[in-house]
């Protein structure tokens, strides 16, 4: 772990001084002076090993010469599949104002607080988390208010060293308000801003240079918006152009619904100064190769977005057809379960010769089950969502395509609803490999006890989910269909191996960091008894 400088840290109490976290209401503020060195042990945060959060969300930024508040709405709008337990934004209009809620953006925002956010600086976020994390206090943006001026902070990814960092500072006198780390990233920034005397281009070169793990990051600092991105480019963000401002945000499909220009993705250890006719760029140190998150393309992008270059749909549709190549089977059909196993569905009809039918038709007014908390929410959860095609999967063979299987019951459940519609034959295909290890980097897979892979064998996953049939996509046919190379996408939650230093894990071999760049200078398995697909 990057150590903390002891002296800077030995300012703590006049730092705290400075300092107050900010609430979307301003009769709510938490006073971070003497009151809360003084606090009692249970108003502060306690040991947090319990409660880790580990958060999948969506930020937006945009500067522009006239207000931006609509765009970051709508921005935000475009991204809800990033994040469904809240929302917020913060603007500067002279002065900084925010607003955070619970809920879907729409239900956190009414007419009149948009009009009252109006300012042509802003940023946005939308989160989901882990369990006992959904709290108002999580969500973001975060405001700060220090000596030289306000710091509002939305962030995509999950930093590994949080508790180290979190412990140390701690143990110096800071009171932390919320169980985010993202409360972690934005105490380092103003700590860094204060302690360099407000050269806020060198404190973000600083404080960055501690965090381990994954961060893309819309901050705003007085009526200045920056984004970063970790050196490994582990979580998307890009920059667009469009009705006089700049804007970036999670995914280029918010461009292109706003009517904005896509400019590029943010490079790795790039750090970007938004104006309203441009953006100033300078980069971190960084390695020779990224770490980009292999489900952003299988699962959690929209497919319309392109990130690091490659169109999420078309990644699919290549897994699709890689699926056909590896997993053949005599079927009638393809049914996908929607929405992302519909375009590799696609790739492997067209490589199959099978129609592609829409044999589930989902209740998109009912949340994803992967983030749903409790177990028996999320098998009930299915079948709110999922309702089946009787008359088109009747008496047929049907292949079954899905992105993942985490824990194995929303799968089963819909394998039970095609049988109980009829269905001839399930064989089940999975465009990704079987997933047995936790993420450290911002997806919410946390405990290796939650992947029904580390407990059964193909066959017996095949077994247990009443499949006829179960093929998981091989690690060269992933690679093929993502087109980067294996060094440059982080397979953690696959092969065990993190591209960050995790305690007690193994890390994936990198070369040594004076390498580094510094641009300052088969066949499927059966159920038992079952045919194999041939």
């Amino acid at each position: 772990m990057p150590a903390l400088r002891s002296a800077r840290v030995s300012q703590t109490e006049e730092i705290l001084r400075r300092l107050r976290l900010r609430t979307d209401e301003e009769t709510a503020e938490l006073l971070l002076g003497e009151e809360a060195l003084t606090m009692a042990a249970d108003q502060a945060t306690s040991e947090r090993s319990d409660h880790r959060p580990r958060e999948k969300c969506g930020i937006i930024g945009c500067s522009g010469t006239t207000p931006v508040t609509s765009d970051l709405y709508y921005g935000l709008r475009i991204l809800q599949h990033r994040g469904q337990e809240s929302a917020g934004l913060a603007v500067y209009n002279g002065e900084m104002k925010s607003k955070r809620g619970m809920g879907l953006v729409h239900e956190v925002f009414s007419k009149e607080d948009l009009m009252d956010l109006r300012g042509n600086n802003g940023i946005g976020h939308v989160r989901y988390s882990t369990t006992g994390s959904s709290v108002l206090e999580n969500a973001q943006p975060i405001v700060v208010k220090t000596s030289y001026g306000d710091i509002a902070l939305a962030h995509n990814g999950d930093i590994a060293n949080s508790d180290e960092i979190r412990e140390e500072l701690s143990k110096k006198g800071w009171a932390f308000m919320t169980t985010s780390d993202s409360e972690v990233i934005v105490r380092l920034l103003a700590n860094e801003i204060v302690n360099f005397g407000g050269d806020v281009k060198r404190a973000l070169k600083e404080f960055t240079s501690r965090l381990v793990g994954a961060y893309s990051l819309a901050l705003m600092i007085n009526d200045t918006v920056y984004a970063v991105r970790d050196p490994l480019a582990v979580r998307p963000l890009c920059i667009g152009e469009g009705n006089g401002r700049f804007m970036i945000a999670s995914e280029s499909v918010v461009f292109d619904a706003l009517g904005f220009k896509f400019i590029r993705d943010l490079k790795p250890g790039e750090i970007v100064e938004l104006r309203p006719n441009g953006f100033d760029s300078m980069r971190l140190p960084h390695p020779n190769h990224t770490a980009h998150c292999m489900f952003e393309w299988v699962y959690f992008a929209r497919p319309d977005s392109v990130l690091d270059e490659r169109l999420v749909y078309d990644a699919r549709v290549k897994i699709g057809e890689q699926l056909a190549k590896e997993y053949p089977v005599d079927a009638d059909i393809i049914v996908p379960v929607p929405e992302s196993g519909r375009a590799q569905a696609q790739g492997y009809a067209q490589l199959a010769g099978l129609p592609v039918v829409e044999g589930l038709i989902k209740n998109r007014y009912i949340e994803r089950t992967f983030i749903m908390p409790d177990q028996q929410e999320r098998e009930i959860g299915v079948m709110l969502k999922l309702n089946p095609i009787r008359s088109a999967v009747k008496n047929k063979r049907i292949v079954l395509i899905d992105d993942s299987i985490v824990r194995g019951t929303t799968i089963r459940k819909i394998v039970q609803i095609l049988r109980q519609a009829g269905a001839k034959e399930v064989h089940v295909r999975i465009g990704c490999l079987p997933i047995r290890f936790p993420c450290y980097l911002g997806i919410d897979m946390k405990t290796r006890d939650q992947f029904i892979a580390n407990e059964k064998t193909v066959p017996e996953i095949a077994d247990f989910i009443n499949a006829d049939s179960l093929g998981y996509l091989s690690m060269k046919g992933l690679i093929t269909a993502l087109k980067h190379s294996r060094e440059d996408i982080c397979l953690g939650c696959l092969t065990g191996e993190y591209p960050v230093p995790i305690p007690g894990e193994k890390m994936r071999k990198e070369r040594p960091l004076e390498l580094f760049s510094d641009l300052t200078s088969k066949k499927p398995s059966t159920k038992r008894g079952a045919k194999a697909a041939t």
